[in-house]
């Protein structure tokens, strides 16, 4: 009988972690012959996503709470409201399924401390897995809390080497970090998704810039907005599309608008396929404050896209291999910012194809399978 894994992670907002929670089910589903896995679908946040899997290699658990799509969002006060109903709501039944399952393995990516708080209170016999999910904010309420719960956990996944050093410095748990990378790349359905044909009709073009991601403070599309006159200074005909949605919108449109130039750079809203869009642009560009390691980066590369990028935490610097697979610039800085766009936008042929093989290669460990193998052999061998 195979043994059973358990994923937790609750979200209000479809982030890289939702696809990284997915395509972990469905890799263990799908190639193991020693686990077998199920999604908790704690407040009908799943329910969209069943319909797109086969019942054959995603399976999720349902609890009877369906309030996912009333919740507040998209603010910082609103997110953090829907958190903590999230945990009142979800703390018996994820107790009771906890008790009557005997999962071999809970692995918990989102909203943590409540399973954090019911390991503390309960003694299963399930083993805990934390998942890091993006890079962690280690203030001093969220130190004292993981040193807290550390006993309880049995092993913890971090995204980025350096994720993981940092982490093993700070000495907060007892147990092995170990270095486990998203399963980003799911090879058969990003093929079909690559080469899917864009609507004429839509506002996209075709050969520039590209930027994608949730519309927030985290990645700091107002580098780019503020300083897009001085690019254009140099490159008068060069557009830039923008993918995504968040709380910053109308923030964001309004600064275009106040900097005249809301007929170069093009909002085109959330896509459920960035990769036909992406597979038709010429630089792929991310200025966030953060990543760990920034999903979209890698999907670039599949798309052989050449990166642009700020050498943010934690995660660029360590996929570019700083700059032989793409470009890097001073994380928050326009000069900077300006310099490696230049760098990019006159780049030779040979130089570009050859950024873009190493940027490809890197992508190796983080396909389905990849994944699949480090994480059963961590599991195996624990």
């Amino acid at each position: 009988m195979k043994k059973k894994i358990y994923y937790w992670g609750p979200f209000i907002d479809k982030v890289a972690t939702v696809k990284a929670i997915s395509n972990s089910a469905y890799s263990i589903n799908r190639y193991s012959n020693f686990f077998e896995t199920y999604i908790i679908n704690a407040i009908g946040e799943w329910d969209e996503t069943q319909l797109n899997y086969q019942k054959k290699y995603v399976r999720f658990i349902n609890f009877k709470n369906k309030f996912y799509k009333k919740l507040p969002r998209y603010n910082f006060i609103h997110s953090r409201l829907s958190y903590l109903i999230i945990f009142f709501r979800s703390f018996f039944p994820l107790k009771k399924l906890i008790s009557d399952d005997k999962p071999d393995f809970l692995i918990i990516h989102l909203i943590v401390s409540l399973p954090l708080i019911l390991f503390k209170l309960f003694n299963f016999k399930t083993k805990l897995c934390l998942r890091i999910s993006g890079k962690p904010k280690l203030n001093l309420f969220r130190k004292f809390f993981w040193k807290i719960c550390a006993d309880q956990v049995f092993l913890v996944f971090c995204p980025t080497e350096e994720t993981r050093q940092t982490l093993i410095k700070e000495k907060i748990f007892n147990t092995e970090i170990l270095l486990l990378q998203d399963p980003v790349i799911f090879q058969k359905d990003l093929i079909k998704k690559k080469n899917e044909k864009i609507d004429n009709a839509s506002n996209f073009k075709k050969n520039h810039l590209i930027m994608i991601g949730r519309l927030t403070k985290q990645k700091n599309y107002q580098l780019l907005i503020n300083n897009f006159k001085k690019i254009l200074q140099l490159y008068p005909n060069l557009y830039v599309n923008i993918f995504g949605k968040g709380e910053l919108e109308i923030l964001l449109k309004k600064l275009i608008i106040k900097e005249d130039i809301e007929n170069r750079i093009i909002m085109h809203g959330y896509s459920n396929n960035i990769f036909k869009y992406l597979n038709q642009s010429n630089i792929f560009l991310l200025t966030s404050l953060w990543e760990d390691p920034g999903f979209v980066l890698i999907e670039a590369a599949y798309c052989n896209t050449l990166i642009v990028s700020s050498d943010c935490p934690n995660g660029p610097k360590e996929f570019l291999d700083n700059n032989s697979a793409g470009f890097l610039f001073e994380n928050n800085s326009p000069k900077s910012l300006l310099q490696n766009l230049e760098k990019a936008l006159n780049i030779s042929e040979n130089e570009k194809k050859e950024k873009i093989i190493k940027a490809k290669k890197k992508i190796k460990a983080f396909t389905i399978f990849s994944h699949y193998k480090n994480l059963e052999k961590y599991l195996l061998n624990k």
